[in-house]
């Protein structure tokens, strides 16, 4: 358990990596409020969390709601009176070949992977500075550094991501903590939202081969438990045995 109880927010926290991440850093004496759609598990996940000694709050959040987003960190601040760490976590990965033109699931992607980022940096941002520090971690994706057919608009979205994370890096004059933490393939419900007959033929191959959860929920702990003088920039976790 760590020394320092703080208030952490993590986006899509009802399934995956985002409820990997609130039972890790629950488990690690800290204060987690979640964020997703599906309230029921939200539920759920928070009295597993208390069951266990933790503490958990949750309310209902859509990403791509710049407003929502604002109420969401607000709830928290509300409850616990500050803000320590922003996850921004929550994703969508539809891929298809571009010539497909899927253009609704190419603006799903956009709206959740890069706007979703952007209103949880701006809702956090002025909070983290008027306290004097804060620590933003954002998920992006092994598809920030390569790209492969089917996913480009999801690589592309992840990159945007990380050019962020690192702007916001840059300006924050090390008032700001920012980690990007990059999963490989990883066991969630990420590629449920595929549509293309063939990308999910091809993702259950790519998929054979996954790390749980946990391993990431274990790369955001250690990035949050360093000292303030140290900032985790980036991790990128894959299976041992991928090659990509």
């Amino acid at each position: 358990m760590t020394q320092t109880s703080k208030v952490v927010l993590v986006t899509g926290a009802s399934s995956g990596i985002g409820e990997a991440t609130a039972l890790r850093l629950a488990a690690d004496g800290h204060r987690v409020f979640l964020g997703a759609r599906r309230t029921e598990r939200l539920e759920k996940l928070a009295a597993r969390i208390a069951e266990g000694g933790g503490t958990a709050g949750f309310r209902r959040l859509d990403v791509t709601d710049a407003a929502d987003v604002r109420a969401f960190v607000s709830a928290a601040v509300e409850r616990w009176g500050r803000l320590d760490v922003m996850v921004n976590n929550a994703g969508v990965m539809p891929l298809s070949p571009l010539s497909e033109l899927k253009v609704a699931e190419w603006d799903r992607m956009l709206d959740v992977n890069v706007r979703g980022v952007l209103h949880g940096i701006a809702a956090a941002l002025p909070l983290m500075r008027a306290q004097g520090g804060g620590h933003v971690v954002n998920i992006a994706s092994v598809g920030a550094y390569e790209v492969v057919p089917t996913a480009a608009v999801y690589c592309a979205t992840k990159s945007a991501v990380r050019a962020l994370s690192e702007g916001l890096r840059q300006e924050s004059a090390g008032d700001i903590r920012v980690s990007v933490v990059s999963p490989g393939v990883t066991e969630s419900e990420l590629a449920d939202s595929i549509s293309d007959p063939r990308a999910r033929e091809d993702m259950k191959t790519y998929r054979s081969v996954a790390v749980p959860a946990s391993a990431i929920a274990d790369a955001i702990a250690f990035a949050v438990s360093r000292p303030a003088e140290v900032d985790v920039n980036e991790i990128v976790v894959r299976p041992a045995a991928s090659a990509q």
